[in-house]
């Protein structure tokens, strides 16, 4: 699956091109770069790798004993992971062909993820980041089938080479389903932006399918954990009811965050620093804290900015600093002292306005920013958590 920078959304069992921020720290372990892509591993494929080998051990029972059974039931897990690698791999290289810089590839508990920098600008481009993944999959099931009805090779090596042909056979098909995150809503959204020239329109009818798609696997899990359990053949019954759930419940929030994002990208152009700043009282460094605070009170103002003795803009107070400064120190405390230093990443015209303000805070992440005039006079602060609440109730 994948998924483009923000507004972002996920997926499962093998993935979709996404978005992702960089901010948020390392996904996982760090495996390597194959392509130039970084790859990380969730401790979480450590869980499901425990679950396939145990699930599968007892048909590898049969062939050979144990414990070698367990190694090959554990080379199950390593060959459905490998799928899913090869599948978000085919996401990343394609991604970076068409000239879209990726961020990373993730291996989780549901599959996997591919993080792209930003959207595809055409729906030409969207469908063949998303298809790419299952046709490589589905390639591959193929190979694997057509070697198994050539070669003649012993029983282990047969089962390895069924298991590894039905995992790409699944990721292959489950992404195709044709609802958002997975990689066959995005076909779905690619199809209706380019008859309709609006990709909004794709990713709204592709998030309420993906919903669709997320009851279906409810009702799928439930019925064949029923299923199993009368014909009395107990075991994992309620296992695929719990995993059912768990993807149901994933793909229901991916679909959900894409048709939020949607909305989130309808208010951007509304989005206007100068409408949104604060009045910001110019106090220089050596100012009491407690006396900053009373002429900001005085002139209505929701910000401190520190300026020299030119009136030069040349540090901002934090809010969070002030606040966690108690009452009785305000007075010995200097507006400096809670202050940071400007420059020209967190200084912004007071113009700026939707997708450009939108890149200005992704460029360079800050709880306040200055904003100045052309002539360089200062205009206010800009918080993000102003931003964030412009956002609210979507």
């Amino acid at each position: 699956m994948t998924r483009p920078a923000p507004p972002t959304q996920g997926k499962t069992p093998a993935g979709d091109p996404g978005h992702d921020d960089a901010r948020t720290g390392r996904p996982g372990l760090f495996i390597g770069r194959p392509f130039g892509v970084p790859v990380f591993v969730s401790p979480s494929w450590f869980l499901v790798a425990v679950l396939v080998t145990v699930m599968f051990e007892g048909q590898v029972n049969d062939v050979i004993t144990r414990p070698t059974s367990y190694i090959v039931a554990f080379a199950y897990a390593v060959l459905l992971y490998g799928s899913v690698f090869v599948h978000e791999l085919s996401h990343a290289v394609t991604a970076r062909v068409l000239g879209l810089p990726v961020r990373s590839v993730t291996l989780h508990i549901l599959g996997g993820e591919t993080s792209i920098e930003r959207e595809a600008p055409t729906p030409g481009r969207e469908f063949l980041i998303a298809f790419a993944g299952p046709l490589v999959n589905l390639v591959l099931a193929g190979l694997g089938l057509f070697a198994g009805a050539v070669l003649s090779l012993p029983d282990v090596a047969r089962l390895l080479l069924e298991a590894l042909t039905f995992a790409n056979l699944l990721v292959g098909l489950f992404n195709l389903l044709p609802g958002l995150p997975l990689d066959g809503g995005r076909l779905v959204r690619a199809a209706v932006w380019k008859a309709t020239g609006r990709s909004r329109s794709g990713a709204i009818i592709a998030g309420w399918v993906g919903r669709a798609v997320a009851l279906g696997c409810l009702v799928t899990g439930a019925y064949l954990a029923t299923y199993r359990s009368g014909e009395g053949e107990g075991g994992y019954g309620w296992l695929a009811l719990l995993w059912s759930a768990l993807v149901a419940s994933f793909i229901w929030v991916g679909a959900t965050q894409a048709i939020r994002a949607e909305r989130v990208r309808d208010r951007i152009p509304l989005l206007s620093a100068r409408r949104l700043a604060r009045r910001a009282t110019l106090v220089t460094t050596d100012v009491p804290l407690a006396e900053a605070i009373r002429r900001a009170h005085e002139d209505h103002a929701g910000a401190l900015v520190i300026v020299d003795h030119d009136g030069m803009p040349r540090g901002l107070v934090s809010e969070k600093a002030v606040t966690a400064t108690p009452q009785h120190r305000r007075p010995w405390v200097s507006a400096g002292d809670v202050s940071r230093g400007v420059d020209d990443a967190v200084t912004l015209p007071a113009d700026i306005a939707g997708e450009d303000l939108i890149e200005a805070l992704r460029r360079a992440p800050a709880s306040e920013y200055l904003l100045v005039e052309p002539d360089g006079r200062v205009y206010g602060v800009l918080a993000v958590t102003d931003v964030d609440r412009a956002f609210s109730g979507i």
